[in-house]
């Protein structure tokens, strides 16, 4: 049978775009059902020239056990709605998919015409197109006309097709996909594969539709491709496999004496070794041809999601079949592709890799590409996406675990700092590097025997000792807890040798150890501290994740074994450390953290009184010789916890507690009459007895209610002789002040109990009354009083706490909840509440940015953190108000803004990110790849428009109410700040300073602007929507303007433009282009690598049945680049 196939040649510079149409002719062989198969054709080789004869006839074959017939006709049985063809099969999912195939195969035997026409239609059903390819379509027209055909029948108002539909039957769909072509090529893989007629057809049409300027076409055959290549690996590498075994036998046969040795079986083996050569040959042209024909055009396809594939599929065989695949002819798309600016391609790259490196016999093959890309894969460390930033981590780690000497220091100290990352998973990954580096140990069994000889419970000192070290090295002190948090996965049994680590600030050291010196134990008893924390808390830190979160049974037991167990360590040693370094503030303020992570049962279940008792009384010491707040108060909160009720040893604290108090007491009030006495005359020693008591108290009062001592009294005659004499001390006058504050808020306690709930209610209902009111009066104003309230509470906070807010704290997060709360005030209703929430965006958007820092534009504006507030209103905007916000938040940032990825810009990116969330219609083109709120500016041909349909009355009331609307809004620009009410926003001064504006100038927005400008009477979002409306016009016409008639203006839209070159750098720091690096590589296989522009230069491709290039004969107009 011959088939006709046209193959548009390259363009290059020389012809302007011009060039002759070649047409080949491909002769296929048929084997008929005897099994014949001398004599057989060179695969690819050309034939005759000509027209493509008429098909046989098609002889009829039985109906199948699905009810279809093989021809992919519908069959009607007159019994319900059986699947009909392979595709309505596949995708409903509910035959064994081998059932289907044999089924399939039966058929081929008996008409393979038919059958590989109704295979035809499955892979054009499965891209989404409603079209069938019949009988007489294949015997009469030609293939530019079929695949002009099958290309009308696609569904211009709809960007989907089977493969980028969302739900669980389409992600079945693409398994069953997969699953169908794998399992095709395997029942296929001793028969029929090789009978150079239905591979050949597949390959062919697979080939074509990959070359498609259709999206769907090219992204459904390139899955399909690539997934045929994985099957034909496999069978390659069975063939390869019974090779080996057939030369074994072969071997052992022949050499076998004169005597015993078979001939016939030697001849019936090198027979059959001829035949595996053969078969052999015949599966490396095949893989040849997808390699050549689709793998190496759609690696750089325009698609992310084509390129994701076929990099995906390309580690599968270099992990399949590592001795044909894994070579640097190979290896080298896979870095390139480390280049690719999309995020998941990247990211495919760095799994394949990973499966590759993780199995350390093929490393050494591995050699010259970690060589060559290993700069490149460290880079990546620091990649804006977190995810693609994790898997770079890993794969560094597999690297280093594969050569201890890849890897350079400085390429280690590129990984180490990320332990320190806010982002937990980039954290881990870098911790997991870390312990690999330092902290494995690479003897266990040795090295526990030699601590045990040296007099030591275990046998982690020195790795201990090089934690403490990095940790001092690395200059971020205040961060131990992420350190700690980086490491728990991966380090636990280091983390948690408790015993270990007090034994080293215990015991002295041993001969040959280093003696620690006073920072390093400082960072010990710190680290300490916090595994201790992460261990009895069993979550990372705040600043690390989303919150608590439920633990499973096994976590939650592993937090009770723990805390058992540092209860078991520390209970008994605590009192030691107390009394070694109870002169050391900073040390036992940290110490004094470990009693709240007990498990405070066992000092009376374990009969451990007198250790409790030997804690009490360091407490009492530490009380005694310190005035340090953070060592008082640290002590205060241990009575507390201690103190609790629920816990047998209450009576057992209080007691020491109340002896404490006493003897302060008592010492407080004869240095405040000695005080009072000396008058002016007081000398220092007086000042500071009063001061330290004073302070002791105050620090205890903040947590005990000490009413029943009565400090009140001794305060106020304090600040009493402050006031008529204005000789007082300013520190004690402060310290008796605060001491007094406390003393009437324990008694507003007692008063208040059993009435606090009573008034919250009461004033709530207030407040959403007042709100109710404030929202019909009139919606825009409620929602800028609204916005006003959390821009003042976010001053007083900037004033409270500086610029360099901790986004972490309780106070942000109160406002976060404010606003939170705020937004559910909108109702779900988005239609009504539409210019209120997208005016109260606008007034928080020019809140963050109104102040510039005064160190420079490359530092972020002090309001900027407000952003993380007014993300809370975000899911209130329509999807289309997204874009119009994104865009006017857009024109305040610069540049610089939009490439910054530091933890200061983290409210800048995560509310771009909860404007960009749903703010475009996701659904992608069949043709383009690009969102369908671009079919909005193609301006169609009035004759094949389709019918508008009528409006709901709901839209309607929408464009009459607010988008069309512009003289029924009087909003003022800028909203005066009401005075005298609590949502005054006051300035921060420091901003103020800084920011002075020009009151006699009219800024845009203005009320003065408002009043003399007639535009700024519509609504804020009427005027973006008009700049956004004036921009599509002028992009419309332009686009007219290049539009061409015919029936090639409806392919048209079916067609997409060559893509910008697809790889660049996206490392934060890097803007540079990438390099040649072919050359550095040195080929084992023939491989035409792809031009930057034009994809049409072949050589040996197989019979097209769809070559797209047809459609664009003698376009001399046209304009379009083939990809």
């Amino acid at each position: 049978m011959l088939i006709n196939i046209c193959i548009m040649p390259s363009r290059d510079s020389s012809n302007d775009g011009q060039g002759d149409t070649v047409s080949l002719s491909m002769s296929v062989s048929e084997l008929d059902d005897s099994g014949e198969g001398k004599g057989k054709k060179k695969r690819g080789r050309p034939g005759k020239q000509g027209v493509r004869p008429p098909l046989k006839k098609a002889r009829r074959s039985p109906v199948d056990k699905g009810g279809r017939r093989p021809n992919g006709v519908a069959h009607q049985n007159g019994e319900g709605t059986d699947p009909s063809t392979l595709f309505e099969v596949v995708k409903q999912g509910k035959s064994a998919m081998q059932s289907v195939i044999d089924d399939w195969i039966e058929s081929y035997k008996q008409d393979r015409d038919l059958a590989l026409l109704d295979l035809i239609n499955f892979f054009i059903h499965c891209s989404g197109c409603k079209g069938t390819v019949r009988i007489e379509m294949f015997r009469n027209m030609q293939n530019a006309e079929i695949i002009r055909k099958m290309t009308e029948e696609f569904d211009e108002d709809s960007g989907d097709y089977p493969l980028t539909m969302a739900g669980p039957q389409w992600k079945k769909f693409r398994y069953n996909f997969c699953e169908f072509i794998m399992v095709l090529v395997r029942q296929c893989q001793y028969s029929i594969i090789y009978d150079e007629y239905m591979m050949d057809t597949v390959i062919s049409l697979l080939t074509g539709l990959s070359d498609s300027q259709v999206r769907a076409f090219r992204h459904t055959s390139t899955l399909a491709a690539m997934k045929l290549m994985t099957a034909l690996v496999n069978v390659a590498l069975n063939l390869s496999i019974n090779q080996d075994n057939t030369q074994r036998q072969y071997e052992a046969e022949r050499n076998k004496v004169a005597g015993k040795r078979a001939n016939e079986k030697l001849e019936l083996l090198l027979e059959k070794r001829k035949e595996l050569q053969e078969n052999q040959d015949e599966i490396e042209n095949m893989m040849n041809s997808i390699f050549k024909g689709i793998f190496v055009h759609r690696y750089r396809d325009a698609i992310a999601e084509i390129r994701a594939i076929c990099i995906e599929e390309i580690g599968v065989w270099m992990k399949l079949y590592s001795d044909a695949f894994l070579n640097d002819s190979y290896l080298k798309y896979v870095g390139w592709t480390l280049h690719d600016r999309q995020g998941e391609v990247r990211l495919k790259c760095l799994k394949a890799l990973q499966t590759l490196y993780t199995n350390r016999e093929l490393y050494p093959k591995l050699e010259l590409f970690t060589n060559r890309f290993k700069d490149r894969i460290v880079s990546m460390t620091l990649d804006k996406e977190y995810d693609v930033a994790v898997e770079a981590i890993r794969l560094v780690t597999l690297i280093l675990h594969g050569s201890e000497d890849a890897l350079s220091n400085e390429d280690c100290e590129n990984v180490y700092h990320l332990v320190y990352s806010a982002h937990r998973p980039v954290a881990v990954a870098a911790g997991e590097f870390l312990h690999r580096k330092l902290f494995s140990r690479h003897d266990p069994q040795a090295e526990e025997a030699l601590a045990k000889r040296r007099g030591r419970n275990s046998p982690n000192g020195n790795l201990i000792r090089m934690l403490v070290l990095f940790f001092l090295e690395s200059e971020l002190h205040e961060h131990a807890a992420y350190l700690v948090d980086s490491l728990w996965d991966s380090s636990q049994d280091l983390l948690k040798d408790w015993d270990c680590m007090v034994e080293l600030l215990l015991e002295d050291p041993l001969q040959g150890e280093e003696v620690l010196g006073d920072r390093h134990e400082s960072a010990l008893i710190e680290l300490m501290v916090c595994t201790i924390r992460q261990a009895a808390e069993a979550h990372p830190p705040v600043g690390r994740g989303t919150g608590k979160r439920v633990l499973t049974a096994k976590e939650k037991k592993t937090q009770i074994d723990d805390k058992n167990r540092l209860t078991e360590h520390l209970i008994v040693a605590l009192p030691m450390l107390l009394s070694k370094y109870q002169t050391d503030a900073e040390k036992v303020a940290n110490l004094l953290q470990v009693p709240q992570y007990f498990d405070l049962e066992v000092y009376s279940s374990g009969r451990m009184e007198k250790h409790l008792d030997a804690l009490l009384k360091q407490i009492r010491v530490v009380v005694d010789k310190h005035t340090e707040m953070e060592v008082l108060e640290a002590c205060s909160k241990t009575y507390s916890i201690l103190c609790s009720e629920e816990y047998t040893i209450m009576n057992r604290v209080d007691i020491a507690r109340s002896q404490l108090i006493d003897e302060l007491m008592d010492r407080f009030a004869h240095s405040v009459e000695d005080l009072l006495q000396e008058g002016d005359e007081a000398d220092d020693d007086d000042i500071y007895n009063v001061l330290s008591t004073l302070k002791k108290l105050t620090a205890f009062h903040n947590a005990h209610d000490l009413t029943k001592w009565d400090l009140f009294k001794n305060c106020y005659r304090l600040l009493k002789m402050g006031i008529e004499q204005g000789s007082m001390p300013e520190q004690i006058a402060v310290q008796a002040l605060q001491c007094s504050h406390y003393s009437i808020l324990w008694q507003l306690v007692k008063i208040t109990e059993g009435c606090q709930s009573k008034y919250y209610n009461d004033y709530g209902d207030i407040i959403k009354e007042t709100l109710s009111k404030a929202r019909q009066m009139d919606k825009i104003q409620c929602a800028k009083t609204l916005i006003l309230s959390l821009q003042q509470l976010f001053n007083e906070l900037i004033q409270d706490q500086g610029p360099n807010l901790d986004r972490t704290s309780s106070h942000v997060s109160g406002i976060k909840e404010l606003a939170r709360r705020f937004a559910l005030t909108f109702g779900l209703d988005q239609i009504k509440t539409r210019e209120a929430v997208a005016t109260l965006h606008k007034d928080g958007i020019e809140f963050a940015f109104k102040v510039p820092n005064p160190k420079g534009p490359e530092y972020p504006p002090p309001n900027l953190a407000f952003l993380e507030v007014l993300c809370e209103f975000s899911s209130k905007l329509l999807r289309q108000d997204k874009k119009t916000v994104h865009s006017y938040l857009e024109k305040f940032m610069t540049e610089y803004m939009m490439e910054r990825r530091e933890d200061v810009w983290l409210p800048l990116i995560a509310y771009r990110n909860s404007l960009l969330t749903g703010g475009d219609d996701d659904r992608l083109s069949v043709t383009t790849g690009a969102s369908s709120t671009s079919k909005a500016s193609t301006v169609r041909s009035k004759r094949g428009r389709p019918p508008q349909h009528k409006r709901r009355p709901e839209e309607e009331a929408v464009e009459g109410s607010w988008v069309m609307r512009n003289d029924t809004i009087q909003t003022p620009g800028a909203l005066h700040t009401p005075q005298l009410t609590s949502t005054a926003l006051r300035e921060n001064p420091r901003q103020a300073a800084d920011h002075i504006p020009d009151q006699d100038s009219s800024e845009p927005g203005s009320e003065p602007d408002y009043m003399h400008n007639p535009q700024m009477q519509m609504s804020w979002l009427d005027q973006q929507k008009m700049e956004e409306v004036n921009r599509k016009e002028r992009g419309g016409m332009n686009y007219m303007k290049s539009r061409s008639g015919g029936v090639r203006q409806q392919v048209r839209g079916l067609m997409e433009d060559d893509a910008e070159p697809i790889f660049e750098d996206v490392m934060m720091s890097s803007r540079g282009q990438l390099e040649d690096m072919n050359e550095e590589f040195e080929d084992t296989m023939v491989i035409d690598l792809p031009a930057s522009r034009n994809r049409r230069e072949r050589a040996e491709l197989r019979p097209d049945f769809f070559d797209s290039t047809a459609i664009m004969e003698d376009d001399a107009g046209f304009g379009m680049q083939m990809f």
